[in-house]
């Protein structure tokens, strides 16, 4: 009923908080999905774990931008929502209340999507349960690999990628 790849991003959003992870999850998806728009749904929700992750490391101005970006293409995809398992009526001033909290500067809370669908609910409870955390716990602060995790992967697989694409454009200048 819901991409495995939505399951895996609530699991990690609202599990063992890894925004970065929830980012890698949703991008692989949109890129391979039809929905290749800069406004899909799985943009928005990119973008908000991507605000996530900077509201945590205190990054407020990279917070603040991606979460109205985000904000910008949910509302717009509020009966996408709907289908995804969420509750926009709770959503909606949720998001509101981070801008605020951005804006004010103040520190990171962790926050859960609201789920309502009982089956998708189930899914990601027995989802987070097999990778060891819990559903609805609060972010582990000390856990450096989570907060700072752009800065601790390995970049090689990026970095040839990079190199292969810089190769391809000058191979058809």
């Amino acid at each position: 009923m819901y991409p495995k790849e939505y399951v895996q991003f609530l699991v990690h959003f609202n599990g063992d908080r890894d925004y970065f992870e929830c980012h890698e999850i949703l991008e692989e998806y949109w890129k391979e999905s039809n929905d290749k728009q800069k406004d899909s749904i799985w943009v928005g929700f990119i973008l908000l774990a991507v605000s996530r992750y900077h509201h945590r490391r205190g990054n407020f101005n990279g917070a603040e931008r991606t979460l109205k970006k985000a904000i910008k293409i949910l509302s717009l995809k509020a009966n996408g929502l709907i289908l995804q398992g969420l509750d926009v009526n709770v959503l909606f001033p949720l998001l509101s209340k981070l801008i605020e909290e951005i804006e004010k500067e103040e520190c990171y809370q962790s926050i859960n999507l609201p789920v309502i669908d009982s089956t998708l609910l189930t899914a990601c409870i027995k989802g987070c349960e097999e990778l060891g955390f819990i559903w609805g716990e609060r972010s582990n602060l000390e856990d450096e690999f989570i907060v700072h995790r752009h800065k601790l992967r390995d970049r090689t697989m990026v970095m040839e990628e990079r190199m292969e694409a810089l190769r391809n454009r000058k191979g058809n200048e």
